[in-house]
């Protein structure tokens, strides 16, 4: 439940309630939605089925991907009030990949949090990527990229931070 009270509030830890998130994975169409966590529970099979959304497409690999990122891209969408499923441009990379997307672009870098299953590059049609950029600061939860040329916001559960 979204509530207007300040962020410190919000971090707090409640043990009731159900956080719900879906993902349509751009690059292979896929769609998973479900309720991750429910009265302070993980849910072990929906964060399976999301690691798999979430694979590298290019090697068709999974990996754990980081409770924290749910969460923070579950309080990035309360917080803009979007109720559709989260656009996936890159959730994680194997070495292999994130190796090949560094030799062709200087915005990849070589340690990325994606190869830990710590980022995700998310859009949310209907919103704009400035507001989204906005949003995931104002949470200070992680790191925050902005890639308006790419279309995309990166959000991972680093260090907080914003470029």
């Amino acid at each position: 439940m979204f509530s207007m009270l300040p962020s410190k509030a919000q971090a707090s830890r409640s043990t009731k309630g159900v956080r719900s998130l879906g993902f349509y994975n751009r690059h292979t169409g896929e769609r998973g939605q479900g309720s991750y966590w429910v009265d302070g529970d993980y849910q072990s099979q929906i964060l399976t089925d999301f690691s798999q959304i979430l694979r590298d497409h290019r090697q068709n690999e999974s990996a754990p991907m980081d409770k924290r990122l749910f969460d923070f891209a579950y309080q990035l969408r309360e917080s803009l009030s979007f109720k559709d499923d989260l656009h996936v441009i890159s959730g994680y990379r194997s070495p292999k990949t994130n190796a090949m997307l560094a030799k062709q672009s200087n915005g990849v870098a070589k340690k990325s949090y994606h190869m830990k299953g710590m980022a995700l590059d998310l859009a949310l049609p209907g919103v704009k990527l400035a507001h989204i950029r906005e949003a995931a600061i104002e949470l200070k939860l992680g790191g925050v990229g902005y890639y308006p040329n790419s279309g995309f916001v990166h959000i991972d559960t680093g260090p907080v931070r914003h470029w």
